[in-house]
């Protein structure tokens, strides 16, 4: 897949998200978790970015900022809504989110947690509505039944009660609270990895028609390459708060431009019994995001690694065939992807 021609409907720069530590009786701040470390990437309108990496790397963080559930350190996140008009996320005051907000919405990794299991299925639908003052009870019921038809559920289910459904079935329920204002952008937080494989196929291929419907873009936070590979345009690649590799998806599965990400391709499991594939063991632990080594963080687990890398930071550079990565070494490796990607 090749991403849209469009001018993007989301723009990250240098976004910071740094939790004290505190200790002590005085609860004086003695260090600092970074989260997210002067992360930037944008996002197309109808574009899917996934953003991937190992558990604590940041990208849930990552996608909370976006839609100002924390509130960021510093950077910028321009959002482009559906009128042409762009928006400083960051810089609104809490009075102004809502009108930002109706135009990005989430879906959550956990189906079972995430619906109110004392609301019916129509007054989870339509609570968006409501709480937005958008038209009548007749009216938001009509379009709670229309967003029923929209995700391939039946409408006699609007009275029924979220333990009435399977995790398929409620990560559908999500889905259509999601699309209840029309949104521009859509973050979905591991939004299969809570479901039964038959049922991920069946979610994702949902997800896809009502991108092709409604031109939706997606920020697709997901750890399973395998779904990434079949739902992005382009794959975004954290580790411990930074990004290390940008690039479109058949790109980067096929042509890795930096050590972690060929590490992570190794694991993606190879349906030809005949084909073993050579998995890259990463030695030692993810690095401590209160306590980042010095250069490059990923240099203590590197079999590239040079004293360059133990020393200076890279930044994440445009490489010759248009990816991002930030590599001291990338121009001279040559890494091993995913055959067939």
């Amino acid at each position: 897949m090749s991403a849209p021609p469009s001018p993007p409907v989301l723009a990250v720069e240098k976004l910071r998200k740094h939790f004290p530590i505190r200790r002590g009786i005085l609860r004086r701040v003695v260090g600092h978790v970074k989260a997210v470390d002067d992360v930037s990437f944008t996002i197309a309108r109808g574009e899917t970015l996934s953003l991937v990496g190992e558990s604590g790397c940041g990208k849930t963080t990552t996608s909370r900022c976006i839609l100002r559930a924390v509130t960021p350190t510093s950077g910028v996140i321009r959002f482009r809504s559906d009128q042409g008009r762009e928006v400083d996320v960051t810089a609104l005051p809490r009075h102004e989110l809502r009108p930002v907000r109706r135009q990005m919405q989430m879906i959550f990794q956990d189906p079972y947690s995430s619906l109110n299991p004392r609301m019916t299925i129509a007054d989870i639908i339509g609570e968006p509505l409501l709480v937005n003052g958008i038209g009548s009870f007749e009216e938001r019921r009509r379009r709670v039944a229309e967003l029923l038809d929209v995700v391939q559920l039946p409408r006699a289910y609007l009275n029924r009660f979220p333990h009435a459904f399977s995790g398929g079935q409620r990560q559908r329920i999500g889905i259509a609270r999601a699309l209840a204002l029309n949104p521009q952008l859509i973050v979905a937080d591991e939004p299969v990895s809570a479901l039964d494989v038959s049922v991920q196929a069946q979610i994702i291929n949902l997800l896809l028609e009502l991108q092709e419907r409604l031109g939706l873009s997606y920020l697709f936070v997901a750890h399973d390459l395998s779904v990434v590979k079949h739902v992005s345009h382009r794959v975004a690649v954290m580790y411990v708060g930074r990004m290390v590799e940008i690039a479109p998806t058949a790109q980067l599965f096929t042509r890795p431009r930096h050590p972690y990400t060929e590490a992570l391709l190794s694991a993606v499991p190879v349906p030809d019994p005949r084909q073993r594939a050579q998995r890259i063991v990463l030695e030692g632990e993810v690095a401590d995001p209160s306590n980042v080594p010095p250069g490059c963080a990923f240099h203590p687990r590197c079999r590239y690694a040079t004293e360059r890398c133990r020393i200076e930071t890279p930044e994440l550079q445009t490489a010759a065939d248009g990816g991002q990565v930030a590599c001291h070494r990338a121009a001279e490796l040559t890494l091993r992807g995913v055959e067939n990607a």
